[in-house]
């Protein structure tokens, strides 16, 4: 479950590679980071508790990532990419995912470790978490360059991962069910493909109108 929400910034990320072989070699990359993060996060065990910057910088990163996009949607006259997003290159995206693999990295393993105190079984738990990871995000993509109202729907998604990982700071520590976060991840793709049928009629019909 918690590979689903980290699995929609990924996709998110790699979106503004439009180089589909670049799009899979970030994500082999941030795969790769992420089970380095995951050795060292199951390493370090509780001490994670007193980590809580790094999620509360990383819910701060993923407000801005979705207020900038809506933002520079809103504001088409400052366009260098998609939606005026700024291309950063395979590498400068392979280290945005890495950042991002640092903070999921510290929520999946306090999460993993509240489940189990086995390293053994939250370490493969986690690998195979990665993984599901790579794959969801994969076809995300794949389906955004074939929808392409599914990449607001996966900015929307962010910022309410960006909600859930501030709610869940120790000062606040309010806990999200994983199963609702699913659940409003599936909500937020219907609305998209929701949006994707309307316009095609929209267009379609605008198709019909303008043939003599």
């Amino acid at each position: 479950m918690l590979s689903v929400d980290n699995a929609v910034v990924l996709a998110a990320q790699t979106e503004q590679l439009k180089v589909e072989s670049e799009r899979k070699k970030a994500l082999m990359y941030g795969m790769g980071g992420a089970y380095i993060f995951r050795f060292i996060a199951i390493g370090l065990g509780t001490y994670l508790l007193q980590f809580w910057p790094i999620k509360a910088i990383g819910a701060a990163y993923l407000v801005w990532m979705s207020a900038s996009y809506f933002y520079e949607v809103r504001h088409p006259k400052n366009q260098r990419g998609t939606h005026g997003k700024r291309p950063h290159g395979l590498w400068g995206t392979v280290i945005q995912i890495e950042s991002l693999d640092i903070v999921f990295s510290v929520d999946s393993i306090l999460a993993a470790l509240a489940v189990s105190s086995n390293p053994v079984i939250v370490l493969i738990g986690g690998c195979l978490g990665i993984f599901a990871m790579r794959l969801v995000a994969q076809v995300i993509t794949t389906f955004i360059d074939r929808v392409p109202e599914l990449e607001t729907a996966a900015y929307i998604l962010v910022g309410l991962i960006a909600i859930k990982l501030g709610l869940s700071l120790p000062m606040i520590d309010v806990k999200t069910p994983d199963w609702l976060f699913s659940v409003l991840v599936v909500l937020v793709f219907i609305w998209a493909g929701w949006r994707h049928v309307e316009h095609e009629k929209h267009h379609h019909s605008m198709y019909k109108k303008s043939k003599p």
